[in-house]
């Protein structure tokens, strides 16, 4: 209640004061009146400047009323009636748009009925009622012609005061939009920046899969073929041990590499073949071919087809029989109409599937390793392709890659 009272304190302090200020000028009158008769008028313009701010609509109806009554009841002017400019500038500046229009319209509606009234009173038709008398002398002391004194004493009021709440109101409305634009564009701002940490977050986490999935896989491979050998070859056991802890320190540089933030380094000429020999260290046998004649590639490129070769054998190792080769095909583009690279990697799979069709989520679910293998490729014109198929009787995984070494 306290806050809903401190809310309708202006509105309250205005009311009171032209309460005030009514009664005042009624008690100063120096010639004998009624003075009960003018308390209805008082106190309706006290009302209606109460109600300006939070009920504008309310305000301009009560105003209508009081003045009607007061012509019927023969009353004459008050100055305190003045306070109509502030109903005036409230329906402008924070009543509705019915509001509005309805205030704007009252201010010729109230000049003409005005003027009727005070051209009726000059011809002697109502020159005996003191109000008409009062309103013809107060028009013409802005003019000697009856119609301009009345249409500037009109303007004054009414006019000047309802353009004034109609120029705030658009400056707040303006203002308001600015803000509102200011705050669409932050959260733009700030959509845009959380998509990007979550694609900064999505890559750290492709980059760091690839690299540590693929050395455990292989120190996994490696720490498996340990088991099978002789009891009595110790040197067979420490070169094992030795591949496996090269394996880890090398994914352990890559890991810091990666979480370092540094651009990833261009892998280097022997890249390729160190991760077929990594493969074949884990006692896994792997057969390698190219077709066509290697060329160079750029860096961002050669960085894409390290990484697909990279989880290619990862997979392979996964999922693959450790007792069957892997074979590996890199095939180049040959001739004008050949643009892409093509990697090709397949093994034999550990589970049978007849299926032969693109891998989907019903049959084996892609992991993160296929999603971001596709990623990378599709971020340079290149594509992947997943299958599992029935060759000789045995299920084979085959993985092949499509990588744009040349203009589209």
């Amino acid at each position: 209640m306290t806050d809903r009272l401190r809310d309708w304190a202006p509105e309250l302090v205005v009311g009171f004061v032209v309460v005030v200020a009514g009664a005042l000028e009624v008690w100063s009158r120096s010639y004998e009146v009624d003075r009960q008769g003018y308390l209805p008028v008082v106190l309706g313009f006290a009302l209606a400047c109460a109600l300006s701010r939070k009920e504008p609509f309310a305000a301009l109806v009560l105003v209508w009323v009081t003045c009607g009554l007061q012509l019927m009841a023969g009353v004459t002017v008050l100055t305190v009636e003045f306070a109509v400019a502030v109903v005036a500038f409230g329906c402008a500046r924070w009543g509705r748009t019915a509001t509005v229009v309805v205030s704007g319209l009252s201010i010729p509606a109230a000049a003409g009925i005005g003027y009727l009234i005070v051209s009726r009173a000059s011809l002697g038709v109502f020159r005996d009622i003191a109000v008409f008398r009062e309103l013809l002398d107060t028009s013409r002391k802005f003019s000697d012609t009856l119609l301009v004194g009345a249409t500037v004493l009109g303007l004054f009021l009414l006019a000047v005061p309802w353009l004034a709440g109609l120029v705030l109101r658009a400056t707040a409305r303006a203002q308001r939009s600015e803000v509102r634009q200011v705050e669409a564009e932050r959260a733009t701002e700030q959509a845009q920046e959380i998509a990007r940490l979550r694609e900064q977050q999505a890559t750290l986490a492709r980059d760091v899969h690839d690299v540590v999935g693929h050395s455990l896989a292989v120190i996994l491979a490696q720490a498996e073929s340990g088991q099978y050998l002789p009891d009595d070859d110790p040197a067979a056991l420490k070169k094992t041990l030795a591949t496996i802890a090269t394996s880890a320190r090398s994914s352990l540089q890559d890991v810091r590499q990666v979480l370092s933030g540094a651009p990833e380094a261009e892998p280097g000429t022997d890249a390729y073949e160190e991760l077929l020999d990594g493969v074949r260290a884990g006692g896994t046998a792997v057969e390698a071919s190219e077709v066509g004649r290697p060329q160079p590639l750029p860096p961002e490129l050669e960085v894409v087809a390290h990484r697909v070769v990279q989880e290619m054998l990862t997979n392979a190792l996964k999922h693959g029989r450790r007792d069957r080769p892997v074979h590996v095909e890199r095939h180049w583009p040959e001739g004008s109409w050949d643009r892409d690279l093509r990697i090709e990697v397949r093994n034999i799979a550990q589970h049978a599937d007849d299926e032969t069709q693109p891998l989907r989520a019903a049959s084996v679910p892609p992991g993160q390793g296929l999603d971001g293998m596709r990623r990378r490729l599709e971020a340079v014109g290149g594509r992947l392709d997943v299958r599992r198929r029935d060759e000789d009787g045995e299920p084979t995984f085959t993985a092949t890659a499509w990588v744009p070494v040349s203009g589209r």
